[in-house]
């Protein structure tokens, strides 16, 4: 079993983010970086079917030079070898983009299953698995909790509202992994130790054949305007006194005379 899974290097979800000078993007200078925790459930489930199953895992992911260490982390889990799309001219593109350049590298390498997280939580936008899908002409389950492979298929436990259906699709076929799916591993120092040695291949845009013309921050279907912060809460106000009788007729005047909701 071939299984690819795609991974996306993003900010630490702890970490304090705040907007940069040109009001449009994040200050990224001191901010922790890490595997985006959806495509940590894509991971530990691709190894879990490679234990079953056989066969290798490859991790691929886009971006910058940095996101080589989401990668090796990814291998230090247990993944056998890992591709990374780095090219300057594919910065800033979007989620179409993206998932075009993806699926251009997927077309060179032989795979039977792809999982990818059902978002990263830095866009929050939903859309890469369902596009490389698209573009590789395959089936597509999202918000998967619950996988099994068998005689050419998997059939997939998927989250709907108000509860779960199952879904069958004859492989190959993508993925999208939801919460409860199952816990990812940590890696260990010996997987650490051999992840340094595993194969870790990088590739541009001239490599896989795609056009810099049609990605990068330029080209985006979506473009950002600007960011601003949430509204800043109020501070609580607290209302004391010596009866209860006379507490609820301090409340009662906050809501009338103040909040005006009375």
């Amino acid at each position: 079993m071939e299984v690819v899974v795609l991974v996306k290097q993003v900010p630490d979800t702890e970490a304090l983010v705040q907007i940069a000078g040109d009001g449009q993007s994040i200050k990224t200078e001191d901010i922790k970086w890490i595997m985006n925790p959806y495509d940590e459930l894509a991971v530990e489930e691709a190894l879990r079917i490679r234990e079953a199953q056989g066969g290798t895992v490859t991790i691929l992911s886009m971006g910058p030079p940095k996101a080589q260490e989401t990668i090796r982390t990814a291998l230090a889990m247990g993944a056998d070898k890992g591709i990374h799309i780095n090219d300057p001219l594919a910065e800033g593109s979007d989620a179409l983009a993206t998932a075009k350049v993806l699926s251009a590298a997927l077309k060179q390498i032989p795979y039977d299953l792809i999982i990818a997280g059902q978002r990263a939580v830095d866009e929050d936008n939903y859309q890469i698995g369902a596009a490389v899908a698209e573009f590789l002409d395959i089936p597509q389950i999202s918000l998967v909790i619950e996988q099994k492979i068998a005689d050419g298929k998997i059939r997939c436990r998927r989250v709907i509202d108000g509860g779960t259906v199952v879904v069958e699709a004859s492989l190959p076929a993508l993925f999208t992994t939801q919460r409860g799916l199952n816990e990812p591993r940590y890696a260990s120092l010996p997987g650490i130790m051999k992840a340094k040695k595993k194969p870790l291949e990088v590739k541009t845009l001239a490599d896989l054949g795609i056009d810099p013309a049609g990605v990068g921050k330029e080209k985006r279907k979506v473009k950002i305007k600007a960011l601003s912060y949430p509204p800043q809460r109020q501070a609580v106000k607290m209302i004391t006194g010596e009866t209860a009788s006379a507490i609820a007729a301090s409340v009662v005047k906050v809501l009338h005379e103040e909040t005006k909701v009375i």
